[in-house]
């Protein structure tokens, strides 16, 4: 009997060996005269598991980690195959806590299938909601999108619906959809994990937008630094145009659609959408002024749909299951799950899809498990390197859009990094203006010198040098560069800047003088 087995091929697992503990498996499982079948399966996104192996047995699947090659022998040695006890077990996977307390919609097959499987993708309803699609008008399909109250997931919260809209209703003989898979912010790995571990429910989502809008060409704008998942949506994109998912018909239907990936070099400016465009055209990821928007004017000067990844791979089950059944979850004016990151200086790394609607605090200590060193949690950054710094205070803070604009801050990409009370928040400050200062496209002056500047008064400020002064001059400078700036990367670097300064006060303070013992 053929016993399956799944090892991750998610860049995070082989980050930590994934490869190594396959080839284990495989050899240990021919030397000992059994029959393996290993798939190379998405991550879980329990990060601290990985290497994370799977056994498929008439109970489920049971999970093992985290596993190096070095476990291998021990583990055949305990009957894994059959689900045998073992110090790395953990039962049934679909019980572990992390995972169980989920709400995976979006994520619902990473980590399950066969990323590069039509079959599997099928088999866990993958393609129900382009097939719902085909059948529906257009506008149609722009109706339920808007009704089910989705928001652009990669930071900037607008009504994907909206956007949709606007395109659907602009006359073009061409029209785009551009994925921004350019996922720059510290702490964020959902868009890679959906490439790697379910890149088809990408495709189906881009399919889907086209044939709303009345696109028949797409684009998957993402970084360099990801080979990973560019080589695995390749692949899905040749093995879904073979399938004429993608083409002149697609599923046989009057709508034609065809898409590819484009490599950026990594600026993370090219994460603002006018820059990733003028990337996409082949020319310098700088800012373009607003109007017109892309909605009506944007790749190749055409009306263009700009989604990020979570929004697009969102569409499939919205689709499917319909308006109403996403907009049940979350609260207020968020509704639908949330793919949060978790990570930094935290036991339980990892990816966690749930509704709008827990607090900060629950992340971080009970879903996140407290700090991996032991220490009081100082701060915790929300939303990559442009998000604001969040004290223990504020952890009664509720993780939807609105409530962290209240707070001063923002969700971004919903990436959480915690740090413990060693970090000094002065440092923070200053890698904030620092980062922009080395990652503007040095289109407008206060970003471009406004950042320089910020480090430059940071830097007297660590020094002593008339701190009240400086303090105010570095306070002044967020100002500037939050209302001057023509995109986020210069209009946001205030967040941390000054989250740091209001809440951790302290750290901006000259530290006195001790006098040498006599």
């Amino acid at each position: 009997m053929t016993i399956t087995v799944f090892v991750p091929r998610d860049a995070a697992a082989l980050a930590v060996g994934a490869d190594k503990v396959a080839a284990a498996i495989e050899r240990e499982a021919a030397s000992r005269g059994h029959d393996v079948h290993i798939i190379r399966n998405g991550s879980r996104g329990m990060l601290w598991l990985e290497v994370l192996v799977e056994v498929r047995t008439d109970a489920g699947r049971v999970a093992y980690g985290p596993v190096k090659a070095s476990d291998v022998p021990s583990l055949f040695d305990a009957d894994f195959l059959n689900g045998g006890r073992h110090p790395l077990g953990h039962g049934l996977t679909q019980d572990i806590p992390f995972l169980k307390g989920q709400t995976r919609l979006t994520f619902s097959r990473c980590g399950v299938t066969d990323p590069l499987s039509l079959d599997d993708y099928r088999q866990y309803l993958g393609l129900t909601g382009l097939e719902k699609a085909i059948k529906m008008a257009p506008a149609d399909i722009v109706r339920q999108v808007t009704d089910s109250g989705l928001r652009g997931r990669g930071g900037a919260g607008f009504p994907t619906g909206m956007k949709w809209k606007t395109v659907a209703d602009t006359s073009a003989e061409q029209k785009y959809i551009v994925c921004n898979a350019d996922e720059g912010d510290s702490g964020t790995f959902a868009d890679r994990m959906i490439m790697e571990g379910d890149p088809f429910v990408l495709i189906e989502g881009m399919a889907i937008a086209a044939i709303a809008v009345g696109a028949t060409k797409g684009y998957i704008y993402t970084r360099s630094e990801y080979p990973h998942a560019i080589a695995i949506m390749d692949q899905a994109i040749r093995i879904a145009r073979a399938a004429g998912i993608l083409g002149p018909s697609v599923m046989g239907s009057p709508h034609a659609f065809d898409m590819e990936v484009r490599v950026g070099a990594g600026a993370y400016v090219c994460g603002e959408e006018t820059s990733l465009l003028n990337s996409l055209e082949g020319k310098r990821g700088i800012v373009r002024a607003k109007p017109p928007l892309p909605a009506l004017q944007g790749l190749f000067g055409k009306p263009t749909v700009v989604n990020n990844v979570m929004s697009l791979a969102s569409i499939p089950v919205i689709m499917d299951r319909g308006a109403q059944f996403y907009r049940d979850y979350g609260v207020g004016r968020s509704n639908g799950t949330i793919p949060i990151q978790l990570a930094g200086n935290l036991k339980h790394g990892g990816l966690y899809e749930t509704a709008f609607g827990m607090t900060l605090g629950q992340l971080v200590n009970e879903i996140g498990g407290g700090t991996i060193s032991g220490r009081p949690v100082k701060a915790v950054q929300v939303g990559g390197p442009l998000g604001a710094y969040f004290p223990p205070s504020l952890f009664d803070t509720v993780f939807d859009y609105e409530a962290f604009t209240v707070a001063g801050g923002l969700i971004g990409h919903a990436g959480i990094v915690v740090f413990d009370d060693t970090v000094d928040m002065l440092n923070q400050a200053r890698f904030a203006m620092e980062f922009c200062a080395v990652e503007s496209c040095g289109k407008c002056t206060p970003c471009r010198i406004g950042s320089t500047r910020g480090v430059e008064t940071a830097d007297k400020i660590a020094r002593g040098i008339e701190p009240e002064k400086n303090r105010q001059l570095l306070a002044d400078l967020c100002n500037t560069m939050k209302f001057g700036s023509l995109c986020a990367l210069g209009g946001f670097t205030p967040y941390p800047v000054m989250s740091a300064m209001t809440h951790f006060p302290e750290d901006f303070a000259p530290t006195p003088l001790v006098e040498a013992a006599e």
